[in-house]
């Protein structure tokens, strides 16, 4: 067993960064430009050249430029036989690496042996101009080309220098000095992006009944059923209770579509002729735009559909269109549901898909991701460890994904990203992951992964309004080995409300749309819904330029969360434990008061009691005024800073090896078969004691049952006997007097106590169950 690791490693720390370029003073900022620390950078805008000598006896020249400072150097594309070539590219240079204090821009020539030198341009650095947006771009103009000597040669060049922040417009799209080893294919995959998540649809398929069907024998009755496919899902209806030409069904198919639509709906209609062999009786194809698109549940009118069926002629199949068979459909789109990507406990979106129904925002979110520290190294490079480190944010149908920073375990990126909120009780999740395509290893070569360095949840319902909250987060990773920290991210969030008001009435509103409670899916359809739209997601997500892959996309949404823990059941076990502690503890205070352990106290409690009972209008009065002072009481220790991955609250810090080695095994199973056979003896111990649990729970149940069904006359008797005299008791007895003679009784001094069960409670235990009555 693995010892529990010291707190404070893995605790959340509060951090003070100079935001903007000021610096946070209690909750507040003294500048209230951003939520980053400002990066100085140089940057150099190379436009276009003219007039350039030719040198190769063609009479042109192959054309690029060197941008160099100090040790870095910035090179842009060339250009073939072309004296007048246009780049239009920017470099930046950090200025806390800056090495040197003139910069040179030189205009080479290609060649196949050496490069040829045809000019360049210097600048002093002291001399460069400096812009702060939202000042305009800052022209660029011609410079002459000078050659070695410092005299002129033939040729201009367009340029544009200053120095600015991070905040540039043209840092995203900028070549960095950070990145000066990568190479030109990838340096597209280090640059910042904003990913939209595609529209996701429910498409609803209402399977009614076919006609017409056409089986190759027709000696037989067929057993007929409907399969849907939508891209890589695939459905079936029931096999049809009717076995004849005409077969019913009434059964939903329910897929995912992303929007906009690019595979059609196929519905089969196929006869099982044997246990393995179905037989297409025909197929229909329909274009999902133009599917009619539902907002409420209000039906939709069916229509028939003709079925095409395609026979085996020389070799090939053609289409049959002698006859036509005709299947009978409800279809439609389904807009006011929400359709799920994440898990309900930790979504970033309630939102229905369609946007006719959205509610108006209650303000934004504002995200600093600021910088990372101690980084484990993911990858080994000429013997030495290095992280190519880069951070996604995920919070509703926004994706944001900063830039790469290259070989550094303390990578800085201060990028600011704004989100719209219409929900306060959403989460937002942060990864941070290793990019393991800049080195030539991308998916062409052998299919290197993004390796997971680790996550962040905020939940934004527990943060203030207005509030700038700077704090380190533990990146914490489970491994098979143990869970391990892979460093800090540091974060600055603020969340500001526009609408209190709105924002107060959203919580007395269901989190989910109508159309979940109107006509709800079950858990089993969500389950396998939610599936299908990750998959769709990680298809589209990873189409972009720079891609977002699909461990990255999958790791964000959490999905494996469904997937069997020993782990996570002993976790979600404790939390059960925490919940019912409460409880436990007024058990064990109101036990303390009926044995007299604090006499004062329960002598105050006899009093408060005599009250109640000859004022019960106080009752509700006296519980509400309680809570209060609870809550009241408790506001001095609320908790003042966002919570963080808790390994003591997923008790990831005392999982046994082989536990862990279970959850990280695949589905299904790659391990051994004496390995499987331990873990599934160790599973049925567990299922045998839920079982036993189970069985007492439904004995007490059957026992109650058992007082007013004469399984046992005599106990039958007795209660009903009872119930007569009590009946007979209240209605002449005031019930105030048999209340305080009740509590009374309860509170009596241990004097008056036996050590022996309640007699209603050995009554209650001899009740009969049906528990003698099982095999």
């Amino acid at each position: 067993m693995q010892k529990p690791p010291p707190p404070a490693e893995f605790a959340l720390k509060e951090t003070r960064p100079q935001l903007g370029g000021g610096s946070v003073i209690g909750d507040k900022l003294t500048c209230a430009y951003d939520l980053v620390e400002q990066m100085h950078y140089l940057y150099v805008r190379v436009v276009k050249a003219k007039d350039l000598p030719p040198k190769d006896i063609t009479g042109s020249c192959d054309p690029y430029v060197e941008v160099k400072l100090g040790n870095y150097k910035g090179v842009t594309k060339h250009f073939e036989k072309k004296t007048n070539p246009v780049w239009n590219q920017v470099f930046a240079f950090s200025k806390e690496r800056l090495q040197a204090s003139l910069l040179e821009v030189v205009v080479k020539d290609k060649d196949f042996v050496v490069d040829d030198f045809m000019g360049k341009v210097t600048f002093d650095l002291h001399e460069v101009p400096r812009r702060v947006p939202p000042d305009s771009p800052l022209a660029p103009q011609w410079y002459r080309l000078v050659d070695k000597k410092e005299d002129k040669a033939k040729g201009e060049l367009m340029l544009a220098v200053w120095m600015g922040t991070q905040a540039d417009e043209a840092f995203p799209d900028a070549w960095h000095s950070e990145a000066a080893s990568v190479t030109i294919e990838h340096i597209t995959h280090i640059r910042s992006k904003v990913y939209l998540s595609p529209k996701l649809w429910y498409l609803r398929v209402n399977i009614i009944e076919a006609q017409d069907l056409v089986p190759s024998d027709k000696s037989r009755a067929p057993e007929v059923f409907v399969k849907g496919i939508l891209g890589n899902q695939a459905l079936r209806t029931r096999t049809s209770p009717i076995k004849s030409v005409h077969p019913m069904w009434n059964e939903d198919l329910m897929f995912v579509a992303a929007d906009p639509f690019e595979e059609p709906l196929v519905l089969t209609v196929e006869d099982r002729v044997a246990s393995n062999k179905d037989e297409v009786l025909g197929k229909c194809v329909i274009a999902l735009p133009n599917v009619q698109r539902r907002l409420d549940h209000k039906p939709i009118n069916s229509r028939w559909f003709n079925l095409e069926k395609h026979v085996l002629v020389d070799g090939e199949l053609k289409k049959e269109t002698k006859f036509a068979s005709r299947i009978h459909l409800r279809i439609c789109l389904e807009g006011g549901y929400h359709v799920f990507d994440e898990s309900t406990q930790y979504s970033s979106d309630f939102r229905p898909t369609a946007k006719q129904l959205w509610k108006p925002s209650i303000g934004i979110l504002e995200v600093g991701i600021l910088s990372a520290q101690g980084l484990a190294p993911m990858k080994t490079k000429d013997g030495r460890g290095m992280t190519d480190a880069y951070c996604v944010a995920k919070y509703g149908r926004k994706w944001v994904r900063t830039r790469t920073i290259v070989d550094n375990f303390n990578p800085k990126w201060n990028e600011q990203y704004i989100f719209e909120v219409f929900d306060p009780c959403t989460v937002i999740t942060l990864g941070v992951f290793d990019n393991c395509h800049l080195q030539g290893g991308g998916d062409k070569n052998g299919g290197t992964k993004d390796q997971i360095i680790g996550k962040v949840r905020i939940r934004l319902s527990i943060l203030e309004s207005d509030r700038v909250y700077t704090h380190s987060y533990p990146l914490v990773v489970l491994h098979p080995k143990g869970v391990k920290k892979m460093g800090e991210i540091q974060l600055a969030v603020r969340f500001t409300c526009s609408t209190l008001v709105n924002m107060m009435y959203l919580y007395s509103q269901p989190y989910l749309p109508r159309m979940h409670y109107i006509h709800p899916l079950s858990v089993i359809q969500v389950d396998s819904l939610r599936h299908q739209a990750v998959q769709l997601l990680c298809a589209r997500l990873g189409r972009a330029e720079p891609p977002l892959r699909k461990e990255v996309v999958g790791y964000l949404l959490d999905v494996d969360s469904h997937m069997w823990s020993m782990r996570r059941s002993k976790a979600n076990f404790f939390r059960i434990m925490g919940v019912l502690g409460g409880m436990i503890a007024v058990g064990k205070w109101f036990h303390n008061i009926c044995h007299w352990k604090h006499p004062i106290t329960t002598v105050l409690i006899h009093i408060l009691f005599v009250i109640l009972i000859l004022f019960p209008e106080l009752i509700l009065p006296t519980i509400l005024l309680y809570l209060f002072l609870i809550a009241l009481w408790n506001f001095r220790w609320r908790p003042r800073h966002p919570p963080h991955m808790d390994i003591q609250l997923s008790h990831a810090h005392a999982a046994h090896p082989d536990e862990l080695d279970e959850e990280f095994d695949t589905f299904p199973t790659s391990k051994p078969s004496d390995l499987v056979r331990m873990r599934y003896d160790r599973l049925r111990s567990i299922a045998g004691r839920i079982q036993t649990v189970a069985g007492d729970i439904a004995t007490q149940g059957e026992r109650f049952q058992s007082l007013l069904n004469w399984r046992d006359p005599r106990t039958t008797t007795l209660f009903a006997v009872a119930c007569l005299v009590g009946a007979i008791v209240l209605y002449v007895t005031p019930f105030q007097v048999i209340a305080l003679l009740a509590g009374l009784y309860i509170l009596r001094h241990p004097r008056f106590r036996q050590k022996l069960p309640f007699t209603p409670l050995n009554f209650f235990r001899r009740l009969p169950s049906r528990a003698d009555s099982m095999l």
